[in-house]
């Protein structure tokens, strides 16, 4: 059956459907003039019934009325987005998107009816409020379906994205991100957004004067890649790490940016260019003193434990940036998660110190250094 026959199809058992409840409220009426002849209990009761039956298809007459009107709507819009004037696709895409919003079967009918080829297609104009508007009914559109998000990818959309994020304003910008969200949170690898074009517009917006609330969405989005293993490399190619220990200092940010460097660090390439930036061990550390932001302490304590973890050379840079007293404090201090985590960081430190020091005059007990021994079922348990 083709698209259009199936939109025809679905019209007419609508109207079906009206003029029968129409029918039924019809005779109810009537039904309800022959009960007054009746006996006075019959009658009470019956009236009782007929009053009952009548409001339920007066209810159910209007939701009907409501959805022959949306059918009809529907119709129009999808119309004007094939075949209408620039203008026309506009009120169309506006159209769609409230309907879409309203009604949630709507979103697979129109995905059948090819909208979203037509809304991606219109992205690629350069009149802001046309681009907007398609952008607009693209998000609700991939509203908690799967098959529409693939369709967009299929349909092009991440070439559409801007490639030069000073000539974009604000609102198109914002509206991007809130896009590439849902869409980032398919995991399969025909449809993976970790590629440049991608990765450059959110890079460049998290380095931008943007409002803390796109940037907000932009993390959300790293945070979705970044959870699958094959993203990794091309996120730290790019220079995600550098950006996101940036972020992780703005306390309005940070949960999400360490959530992502969370995601990195055991990855080799993650980890080497977490060892390599200037900014840790330091800016973990600060993190850890912020006594309002217990998930923000567990997750520094976390990416400290992989960093920490066999590498003597990051202990030492760690000690001589006075992570023991933070340590001590948080072990104290802390969330119970964030106290186990602290607690095995200072095990690691304390038997260390112990191996370096050797022996020396007096009772000698046997010892071992486990700081950079750990077995690996021991940090699991202490992370968890």
């Amino acid at each position: 059956m083709s698209s259009t026959s199936h939109s025809i199809w679905l019209l007419s058992c609508m109207k079906l459907k009206f003029f029968t409840r129409i029918r039924r409220f019809l005779q109810s009426k009537a039904a309800r003039k022959l009960c007054v002849s009746s006996s006075s209990d019959h009658s009470n009761e019956s009236i009782i019934k007929s009053n009952r039956n009548e409001e339920e298809d007066r209810v159910i007459i209007e939701k009907t009325e409501s959805e022959l009107d949306g059918s009809a709507a529907l119709r129009k819009s999808i119309m004007r987005l094939h075949f209408g004037s620039w203008e026309e696709k506009e009120m169309a895409a506006k159209a769609i998107e409230k309907l879409a919003k309203e009604d949630v079967k709507a979103r697979k009918l129109m995905a059948e009816l090819g909208v979203i080829q037509m809304l991606v297609s219109m992205l690629a104009t350069e009149v802001t409020g046309r681009c907007l508007a398609a952008i607009k009914a693209l998000i609700e559109l991939a509203d908690g379906t799967f098959t529409n998000k693939a369709l967009m990818l299929e349909a092009g959309i991440l070439s559409k994205l801007p490639k030069d994020n000073d000539v974009v304003d604000y609102q198109t910008r914002h509206e991007f991100a809130q896009l590439l969200l849902p869409l980032s949170s398919i995991s399969n690898a025909h449809f993976s957004l970790a590629k440049t074009e991608v990765l450059q517009f959110l890079i460049g917006i998290l380095e931008s004067a943007s409002a803390i609330e796109t940037k907000d969405t932009c993390l959300g989005v790293v945070c979705n890649l970044s959870a699958v293993l094959e993203n990794a490399r091309p996120l730290v190619s790019n220079g995600i790490v550098g950006t996101l220990l940036k972020l992780s200092s703005f306390k309005e940010l940070s949960e999400k940016a360490l959530t992502a460097l969370g995601h990195l660090v055991p990855t080799s390439m993650g980890k080497k260019a977490m060892e390599d930036s200037s900014m840790v061990p330091g800016s973990l550390i600060e993190i850890l003193t912020w006594e309002d932001k217990h998930k923000c302490q567990e997750l520094s304590a976390y990416i400290l434990m992989i960093l920490a973890h066999q590498s003597s050379t990051q202990r030492d840079k760690m000690s001589k940036a006075g992570i023991v007293p933070v340590l001590l404090e948080v072990s104290l201090l802390g969330s119970p998660l964030a106290q186990k985590r602290t607690m095995k960081l200072l095990q690691w430190f304390k038997d260390e110190r112990q191996a370096k020091m050797g022996p020396h005059s007096g009772p000698q007990t046997g010892r071992a250094a486990t700081g950079s021994t750990l077995h690996p079922g021991r940090l699991k348990k202490g992370i968890k």
